[in-house]
């Protein structure tokens, strides 16, 4: 029988309801407007958006030029003052009538991130339930956390697509309830349709906020150099990390730059190997397009016929799909391990560094096909790339040094303790690693020669949610570090002998190893 897609995430019906939700975002033409100076205006230059899932047009970027975006920034300026001085119970009350708000449409959001973003179906909702969730945690436990520190003025948002909920709309709406106004820039690459929809929700409830589409050539100038903005949020590649923090070398604000970096894993006598195959199907949620995936593991040599097999019995059993097909309309959404990875540009990378690294000598152990049954016949399928593993990766390949950003694993052999901690610290700073190991004892010390933020033993590790903090070390995290009270005190200025905890150029100011 051949499949469809299903009816309920059927896009033209999706894009429908977010027009009968918040007709606000459009102009009378159907076009995406962009949220400034308190009110939805400018289309800008539209330029067409592509979904990784089949390659169809679903919309628009609305996308602004510098002096627009100067005018955005103006805008939220010109509020912060008055918001700061807003009683925090006010606050409270509308970052609460947001999340309310934002209930009422998480069916909706969720099925918009399938085609925004390449979600499944699973993990389009994981994502506007963790923002939600998690911005609830800090509306109940706001006043303590906050105490008597003051907000900063207007806070810039620069993030990835990956997860346009729980890490760009969680930050901008605790943000707001710390006392500041709020520009964000949507991610050119996707999520700017479900962010739109969020943000018409939060400006209803009356919270300082502004979305603006643009090119980060055309923008990120003002976003993060403009004497308005006061602290700047940014979260992508080390690349445009790298040229943010030069460019605020020279300027004096907050400023909090999550980068990515080689996350490691190591196995070193070991020999739970069941347990290790559910980790390793775990790892490539969203076709491992997160900054705390794991994309290196360093195995001691002797356990290698081990890992292997546990490796292909676990990566095989994969699913990878159109994550909108079905068989019948009335049947469930297929249960994919992931989908698309983001747009064709990124699998022609994918394939670009696989190749390389051949090239270069590296030996192939694992190439996964795609399964014609979780495909419509003849649909595109650019964006969509089966798992591929590599050992043995020279050190000229481009691959060695480099996070892939997708479902392609690399396996490093070791002999000795130190060549593991070596291989596991060749990115110059990560978000997070682990090691594995039957001496749990032995792992724990060997955990803090790690140079990772976040080291899991026996375990993998995440960005966590709530209270959990979260930063990086080296090259992967430069500013505040955030998460729990660190996200509150990174946005709000105490007394000067409060020292705000992060990754500096200057100095590491670092809470206790997590």
């Amino acid at each position: 029988m051949a499949k469809i897609i299903s009816p309920q995430v059927e896009f033209t019906q999706l894009l429908h309801q977010v027009e009968q939700v918040a007709p606000e975002i459009f102009d009378q033409h159907g076009n995406f407007l962009n949220l400034l100076e308190g009110r939805w205006q400018e289309k800008g230059t539209p330029k067409e958006f592509v979904s990784p899932i089949d390659g169809s047009v679903i919309g628009s970027l609305p996308m602004l030029d510098r002096a627009t975006a100067l005018r955005a920034v103006q805008g939220a300026h010109g509020v912060a003052a008055e918001w700061s001085r807003i009683d925090l119970d006010e606050r409270k009350r509308r970052v609460q009538e947001c999340l309310d708000g934002l209930r009422e449409h998480v069916d909706l959001i969720g099925k918009l991130l399938m085609w925004e973003i390449g979600k499944t179906y699973k993990l389009g909702f994981t994502d506007i339930d963790r923002c939600i969730d998690g911005v609830q945690w800090y509306v109940d436990n706001i006043e303590d956390m906050l105490g008597r520190r003051e907000p900063l003025g207007v806070v810039s948002n620069i993030a990835s697509w990956n997860y346009p909920m729980s890490v760009l709309m969680h930050a901008v709406l605790v943000q707001v309830l710390c006392g500041n106004a709020t520009v964000a820039k949507t991610p050119t690459d996707g999520g700017f349709i479900s962010l739109s929809l969020a943000f018409a929700i939060a400006r209803r409830c009356g919270l300082p906020v502004t979305l603006v589409s643009g090119s980060g050539g055309e923008l990120s100038d003002v976003l993060v150099k403009d004497q308005a903005i006061a602290c700047l949020s940014f979260v992508g590649g080390r690349y445009n990390g790298r040229n943010i923090a030069d460019a605020l070398a020279s300027v004096h604000k907050r400023y909090m730059l999550e980068m990515e970096g080689v996350n490691t894993y190591g196995i070193w006598n070991f020999s739970d190997w069941n347990r290790l195959g559910e980790q390793l199907k775990k790892g490539y949620d969203y076709g491992k397009q997160r900054c705390t995936a794991y994309v290196r593991f360093v195995v001691e040599r002797r356990s290698f016929p081990q890992f292997l097999e546990t490796y292909w019995d676990a990566i095989r059993s994969l699913k990878i799909g159109n994550p909108t097909l079905v068989d019948n309309p009335d049947d469930k959404l297929p249960d994919l391990a992931f989908g698309p990875v983001i747009n064709s540009r990124q699998a022609e990378d994918l394939d670009r560094l696989y190749a390389d690294a051949l090239k270069t000598g590296a030996t192939p152990i694992y190439e996964g096909k795609l399964d014609d049954a979780l495909f419509l016949p003849n649909q595109d399928r650019s964006a969509y790339r089966a798992p591929r593993a590599l050992v043995n990766l020279p050190r000229q390949s481009e691959l060695y040094f480099k996070e892939p950003f997708g479902p392609i694993d690399s396996v490093v052999l070791v002999d000795r303790v130190e060549e593991l901690v070596g291989e596991m610290n060749i990115s110059n700073g990560a978000l997070v690693a682990a090691i594995s190991s039957d001496d749990e004892k032995w792992a724990q010390r060997t955990a803090r020669e790690v140079q990772a933020f976040k080291v899991g033993i026996n375990a993998l590790r995440s960005r966590g949610d709530r209270e959990e903090v979260f930063g990086g070390l080296g090259e992967s995290w430069k500013g505040a570090f955030v998460g729990g009270r660190l996200l509150v005190e990174a946005v709000t200025q105490g007394a000067p002998s409060e020292p705000v905890l992060g990754n500096y150029e200057d100095a590491l100011l670092l809470p206790e190893k997590i």
